[in-house]
């Protein structure tokens, strides 16, 4: 199986995934990534939306599997025999933010233990380190809020909301002052200033 990275956003794909995507007999996705990939999806190309994960064995061998984002930031590389990169959220966050990424960690909080992300996330900040969280729609960033208040962290807290849409937005706010997410698409970074 192929895993193409279709980036986060409208207009992100790469040239390399674009003329992968032409070439595919069998693509399958989610509906988001199947929206972003279509422009490059040929009319006689098999597509289908992936509604289990756990049964992507079950694909077509020269299957093409697409994964929002980067396939290796906590998406679906580790299954494909082949990765296409795509450009991911936490790229398109720090590029927009000027921020660098040598100091960067990624704390996959997306389906999984939202307070142990959130601990994870004050750790690494207190490192030294800048975290970047890929959220799920009910992380509570008011919860992170409370953890740095009382653990004493004082930093501003960046959400970077539906990247690479139209509708994106970036705000900051305090532990004092969160900030408020209004999409259910979204991400945290966690930085010193600002």
């Amino acid at each position: 199986m192929i895993v193409i990275g279709v980036g986060c956003g409208p207009g992100m794909v790469t040239a390399e995934a674009m003329a992968r995507l032409r070439k595919a007999r069998a693509v399958y996705g989610s509906p988001r990534s199947l929206e972003l990939a279509g422009p490059y999806i040929q009319p006689d190309c098999e597509v289908g939306i992936i509604e289990d994960y756990s049964r992507l064995n079950e694909l077509p061998e020269d299957a093409v599997v697409l994964s929002t984002g980067d396939p290796m930031l906590a998406g679906l590389g580790h299954l494909g025999e082949e990765v296409i990169p795509g450009i991911s959220s936490m790229q398109c966050a720090f590029a927009r933010l000027r921020l660098p990424m040598a100091r960067a960690v990624v704390v996959d909080a997306h389906g999984k233990d939202a307070n142990a992300a959130m601990v994870e996330m004050l750790d690494e900040f207190a490192r030294g380190r800048v975290p970047f969280a890929l959220t799920g729609p009910d992380f509570d960033i008011d919860a992170l809020a409370g953890m740095m208040v009382e653990r004493d962290i004082e930093c501003t807290i960046i959400l970077c909301e539906d990247l690479g849409y139209p509708t994106e937005t970036i705000s900051f706010g305090t532990a004092e002052r969160p900030p408020v997410a209004n999409s259910r698409l979204f991400s945290l970074i966690l930085a010193k200033g600002r």
